[in-house]
């Protein structure tokens, strides 16, 4: 294995990555889940908190939304897919 595989994770790994990323953000962390859908070239993960919490997550203007995707589109996987993540809103 080199090195670049060493360090590329599961899907299930990444969603683990996504729940401790979001959970200190959130007053309802038990309410986090996180759906998987591979596709052919990204594989998405839908974000869903409580709905009192949508706003902590979005954050002004998204700039808390926009740092918690760019942090999750850094982890490479091992199926090579792109990361892809969804912030699912209830209330829309």
């Amino acid at each position: 294995m080199n090195s670049n595989q060493e360090h590329r994770l599961t899907s299930e790994e990444v969603r683990t990555f996504i729940v401790t990323v979001v959970s200190p953000l959130v007053d309802h962390p038990d309410a986090i889940t996180v759906a998987v859908k591979p596709g052919e070239r990204f594989t998405d993960y839908a974000l869903q908190v409580d709905p009192r919490d949508i706003g902590a997550v979005i954050g002004h203007h998204g700039q808390v939304a926009q740092a918690i995707r760019t942090v999750v589109y850094s982890v490479r996987t091992n199926d090579h897919r792109r990361v892809r993540l969804l912030i699912m809103d209830e209330n829309m």
